[in-house]
């Protein structure tokens, strides 16, 4: 689903969310960077237009997405949360060279598995890990 800059606001607050400045930018960012991007990296790009901005306010405001459903988490690595505006059933592949995460098609068939059927799935996640092509050569 592709958001106009334009109808941010009344994109959050069909999901329930009040449309302050700061998290309008929050989400912009998320729109215009589909890097999966952690709370410090957010931080680090919006700080210097947004001066008032802490790192508390941009993770309260990732929680309140998350809780909202406009955002998912990304957790490849132990120590490190990433937050993606891609809410779709996709995998995630990591380099383990430049960092990069790359989203990648998933056919959603393998959910329909006879031995899954009495399961209750609350979340998926799909990650794979190696050299991207970039790197690889």
């Amino acid at each position: 689903m592709e958001i106009k800059k334009e109808n941010i606001g009344d994109h959050l607050k069909k999901h329930g969310v009040k449309p302050s400045y700061q998290r309008m930018r929050i989400f912009e960012y998320l729109m215009n960077n589909r890097v999966h991007p952690t709370v410090d990296m957010i931080y680090k790009n919006l700080i210097s237009e947004i001066p008032t901005l802490s790192k508390t306010t941009v993770y309260n405001t990732l929680n309140l997405f998350l809780e909202k459903n406009l955002v998912i988490t990304i957790v490849i690595e132990e120590n490190e949360v990433r937050y993606d505006i891609d809410t779709s059933l996709h995998g995630h592949f990591k380099c383990n060279v430049c960092n990069a995460i790359y989203d990648f098609s998933v056919d959603s068939s393998y959910l329909e598995q006879e031995h899954l059927k009495s399961f209750k799935i609350s979340e998926q996640h799909i990650y794979l890990k190696g050299a991207c092509k970039d790197c690889s050569c």
